[in-house]
């Protein structure tokens, strides 16, 4: 059956691997910087203002939200990463929990995709790069999604284009989509990809 977006609902917020979903979902990941818009994005995918929270302190909360689509899916908000803030010990927790999530997740076989999100008006800084460079090496399928484009003037547009295409850390096969939590831009094309890796039907 098509997937019923009014059917969304928050399963659990994580903070450790042990709490992570049993249940054989395939699984989308949602991945980026701590202020990059991933809870405005998953929001703007889900129909919903504010199901998935959105932080006024970026990178106050390290856990991993599960969000339970329809029974058919499962869409996993990763802990923002990249927050200057955070004390040493944050960081620790942030880096065991997100790489928990794809080494010590009993359902990682269930992982089909990871939404990586960057902020279109900068490209790709080195925290994503190491998120990037991290999701190659353990082979994780992966979207690269330029957020906040509604800010980018057509120029503007073109060089973020070019910046993304050509960074060696996204391979050609890689698909690229501009998106915007403000007009919607990328939604079908986003909510596709993740309908290709999972094979649920939109």
């Amino acid at each position: 059956m098509p997937l019923n977006l009014n059917r969304v609902s928050l399963r659990i917020s994580a903070g450790t691997p042990k709490q992570f979903p049993a249940d054989p979902l395939p699984q989308v990941a949602f991945s980026g910087r701590s202020n990059v818009g991933k809870s405005s994005l998953i929001n703007l995918l889900i129909g919903r203002k504010s199901l998935a929270r959105v932080s006024s302190a970026p990178g106050k909360t390290i856990t991993v939200n599960f969000y339970d689509a329809d029974g058919q899916l499962l869409l996993v908000d990763l802990p923002g990463y990249g927050f200057a803030k955070r004390t040493k010990e944050e960081q620790a927790r942030w880096s065991g929990l997100t790489d928990g999530y794809f080494t010590a997740n009993r359902n990682a076989d269930r992982i089909r995709l990871a939404v990586q999100l960057i902020d279109s008006r900068v490209g790709p800084t080195r925290d994503d790069e190491t998120m990037l460079d991290y999701l190659i090496r353990t082979g994780v399928p992966f979207l690269a999604v330029a957020t906040k484009c509604d800010k980018l003037n057509a120029t503007e547009r073109r060089a973020a284009e070019e910046r993304f295409r050509s960074h060696p850390l996204i391979p050609s096969d890689v698909p690229i989509v501009f998106a915007s939590s403000q007009n919607g831009a990328g939604k079908a094309e986003i909510w596709q990809q993740i309908a290709r890796a999972t094979g649920v039907k939109l």
